[in-house]
């Protein structure tokens, strides 16, 4: 666990400090009505990176299982079958993100210069699409290899590019909120290249051919079956994020909407060493699983959980002491109200319980039974956030957005739990079955 997690939870950290900083900067240097336009305009932008972790995801399940397999056939043909989903889905995306920047900006809740800022921000991300989805499939198929200190390398070093050249392009330039949106799309290309360069090297642990365009219907079908609750997660994310901001928009003000996009980068900076042992519990499952080491991979899901809960609840502790601090890297204290730090306490509060579920989300797809994790965010977002996000807010005010969605994610921890022993107890009598048919044979 502690192997294949260090490198992943630096480079996820690295991640979220990425986003963390690019709220700074535009927080800083261009003003909080930019910080509203970007921060509504990120959970479309962030829909690309959704394509990446389905591919990724997919592709990286069937590379784990097949490892564990032996079976070469299979691994030889994945990196096509990557490439060809990466072109498809990066035009679709391109298309409709370029015909429907405004439109998807303006869904979200954004009006006025927050819209204008908003549009800026994705439709420049949207033209470097390609370089989002591949570079986060690549990362993704590394990792399943086990591969997590090379991963982290290369998403780091991504991360890196992109934080100098906000610096650069905003500070120095003074571009403003293109200058943040042109960083990221030059990170994201320096992150592919350097996937691509790996696959291209003879250090894969299986046979990798970078440039081929394969349609196998089997694997694709496959690689979005095992990737789906993935997207899934990012893809409802949108749609949490546009019932979110559009709650705030007709019950809040424009500064609220920069609070919650302070406080949502926050959390999501602080739940990037779960997310990094979430990655690298996915190549010891899938491995495992292919390899009927059924009680490893029980083991592992508990060792991993424990561990990464661990692990964020000292950070959680400063932050629940020291909230005001926090936020003030991002806005100005000045405006914060005592409502303000009660809220952002009651949406942290939530942390403890979430290494659970990321673990379940993992772990489904890593032994290639991707529907229960399809059912949890399906759940969540769909049966239990959007109704929430409309009704409370309307009846009790802004408040209600916090309470509510701590509320939800109590209820799903719930339910994950109770899908993960069901599973557990699945295996086990799988694997009693294949053990009294070998000694029947013997």
């Amino acid at each position: 666990m502690w192997k294949l997690s260090w490198p992943a939870m630096i480079a996820m950290v690295m991640f979220g400090l990425n986003l963390f900083f690019d709220a700074i900067f535009v927080g800083t240097f261009i003003g909080e009505e930019a910080l509203a336009g970007v921060a509504v305009a990120y959970p479309v932008a962030s829909l690309a990176m959704g394509f990446g972790s389905l591919i990724g995801v997919g592709a990286g399940s069937i590379l784990s299982i097949t490892l564990g397999e032996n079976d070469t056939g299979k691994q030889s043909q994945l990196l096509g079958n990557v490439n060809f989903l990466t072109l498809l889905l990066s035009v679709i995306y391109m298309i409709f993100g370029l015909l429907l920047s405004r439109t998807l900006v303006s869904v979200m809740g954004a009006e006025g210069e927050a819209l204008l800022f908003g549009d800026t921000y994705f439709s420049i991300t949207v033209i470097g699409a390609f370089f989002w989805i591949y570079g986060f499939a690549a990362n993704m198929v590394i990792r399943a290899e086990g591969k997590m200190k090379r991963a982290a390398f290369i998403m780091g070093v991504g991360l890196a590019v992109n934080i100098a050249f906000n610096f650069l392009f905003v500070v120095v330039f003074e571009w403003g909120v293109p200058g943040v949106a042109w960083a990221s799309n030059i990170g994201m290309v320096v992150y592919s290249a350097l996937g691509l360069f790996y696959f291209m090297g003879n250090k894969t642990s299986f046979k990798s051919n970078p440039f081929s365009l394969l349609r196998n219907g089997e694997i694709i079908k496959e690689i979005i079956s095992l990737g789906m609750a993935s997207f899934i997660m990012v893809a409802m994310s949108l749609v949490q994020a546009i019932v979110v901001y559009n709650s705030i928009s007709r019950h809040g003000s424009v500064f609220e909407m920069a609070f919650y996009g302070a406080a949502f980068r926050i959390l999501n900076l602080m739940i990037m060493p779960v997310v990094g042992v979430m990655r690298a519990l996915q190549p010891t499952i899938g491995i495992n699983f292919g390899a009927q080491q059924i009680d490893r991979v029980i083991k592992g899901f508990w060792v991993f959980t424990l561990a990464s809960t661990a692990i964020i609840l000292p950070i959680w502790g400063i932050v629940m002491l020291m909230p005001k601090v926090i936020l003030g890297t991002m806005i100005d204290t000045q405006l914060l109200t005592d409502s303000h730090i009660t809220n952002f306490r009651i949406f942290m509060s939530v942390i403890p319980i979430l290494p659970l579920i990321f673990m379940a989300f993992t772990f489904f797809p890593a032994i290639g039974n991707g529907k229960p994790a399809s059912i949890i965010g399906m759940l969540r977002q769909v049966v239990c956030y959007i109704p929430a996000m409309i009704i409370l807010p309307a009846l009790w005010g802004v408040k209600w957005i916090y309470i509510g969605s701590t509320l939800i994610d109590v209820l799903l921890t719930g339910v994950a739990v109770v899908l993960v022993l069901i599973e557990f107890n699945r295996l086990r009598k799988t694997e009693n079955v294949a053990l009294k048919l070998t000694a029947d044979r013997v």
